[in-house]
């Protein structure tokens, strides 16, 4: 069984003009065609390549989630709440400098800045927001390039391009920091059978990020323009659940917005994504709900268990048990999430033989559908 691979025609008509991207990068920075404009994919010229890494490794063609998850993790896909488990934890950076710059316990940027200095990366792929609120992929090699990418992107971001393009040069231990959709296009590359043209071996660790949806660039930048001063606004954040608010920071203060009101401004493909915890990383991280300046750490295979503990032994990060109580409402709502993803689209095809992207048993089908 491999990945279905076509090419980049394909990929137009089957992602880009139905609207499903999810704007990932992985597609990008392998030949000039596929570029990112202004928070949407482009094809700039028709190719006649039938065998396109653009095509093979996108979140939103063909998945065979068993094969991905094979590639990733050695097991076959699962329904459970959040995917391949080894621990679950909360942790915070030890250091109070990234605490203040990172958006809730900086152990994302802790754990990168630990595994670059000892040696268990020589160089990570993570996101940056550039002019006019604009996020793109950024590649890193020291402490000081991590901290300038601290804090969260709600807008999506072609990190996955910045890999590409890494991965063809001297650097040869690389770590990316990316989103559901972004690690489950890597673990498309470990699986793909053109993987070897992809320098997919120099990929060391993957961060997963929770993440529910990201924002349209074109149509957020649109109401922040009529709302706040886009020049003034320095960052966003959506604070655990009560409080149901986004909030834009600036230099001075912070203006909440009902939550409601940003959820017109979510990419469509977002509704049709299972993954909130991003299952095919080695480490996820996410915030822990009612408790600040902590994050959750799903710890989901050996690679992952062991920076997170010599990370911890040598005083990069704190860790703690998670209460029970908390767990359970990240598995709750995780699973919300797949169940109204497979619900959506289902809507939208009118067919559960036909899930879009996704290839799923029937038994796993009817499990999320019960």
């Amino acid at each position: 069984m491999s990945l279905e691979t076509k090419g980049s025609l394909e990929l137009e008509r089957e992602v880009l003009q139905r609207n499903i991207c999810t704007l990932c990068g992985a597609c990008m920075g392998m030949c000039p065609y596929l570029v990112a404009f202004k928070g949407r994919a482009v094809l700039l010229h028709d190719c006649d390549l039938s065998q396109g890494r653009c095509y093979t490794f996108c979140p939103r063609t063909s998945v065979d989630l068993d094969l991905v998850s094979q590639a990733t993790f050695g097991v076959s896909y699962g329904i459970e709440a959040l995917g391949t488990v080894s621990e679950v934890i909360m942790a915070r950076s030890s250091d109070a400098q990234v605490r203040s710059k990172a958006q809730y316990g900086g152990v994302v940027s802790s754990l990168i800045s630990f595994a670059l200095k000892e040696g268990y990366i020589d160089s990570a792929v993570l996101t940056l927001t550039k002019d006019n609120h604009l996020p793109g992929g950024v590649l890193v090699r020291n402490e000081r390039e991590v901290l300038r990418c601290s804090g969260s992107n709600y807008v999506a971001s072609p990190t996955l391009e910045v890999f590409n393009q890494a991965s063809k040069t001297e650097v040869q231990k690389i770590g990316v920091v990316g989103t559901p959709c972004q690690a489950l296009a890597l673990g498309k590359m470990k699986a793909s059978t053109l993987e070897d043209r992809n320098n997919i071996d120099k990929l060391k660790l993957v961060i997963g990020l929770f993440c529910t949806w990201a924002l349209d660039y074109k149509d957020f930048m649109k109401f922040l323009q009529r709302e706040v001063t886009t020049t003034e606004a320095v960052k966003f954040d959506i604070p655990p659940p009560p409080a149901n608010v986004f909030e834009v920071h600036t230099s001075s203060d912070h203006i909440s917005f009902p939550l409601d009101q940003i959820r017109g401004f979510i990419r469509k493909s977002c509704h049709y994504c299972l993954d909130m915890t991003a299952e095919f990383a080695d480490i996820s991280v996410g915030a822990v709900e009612g408790t600040e300046g902590w994050n959750t750490v799903i710890i989901r295979n050996e690679k992952g268990k062991e920076l997170v503990e010599r990370a911890a032994a040598k005083g990069a990060i704190e860790i703690d048990q998670l209460p029970m109580d908390k767990l359970e409402h990240l598995k709750e709502a995780s699973l919300m999430k797949k169940k109204k993803a497979l619900r959506a689209i289902v809507e939208r095809t009118g067919d559960r033989n036909n899930l879009l992207y996704l290839k799923m048993g029937e038994d796993k089908i009817g499990g999320l559908l019960s």
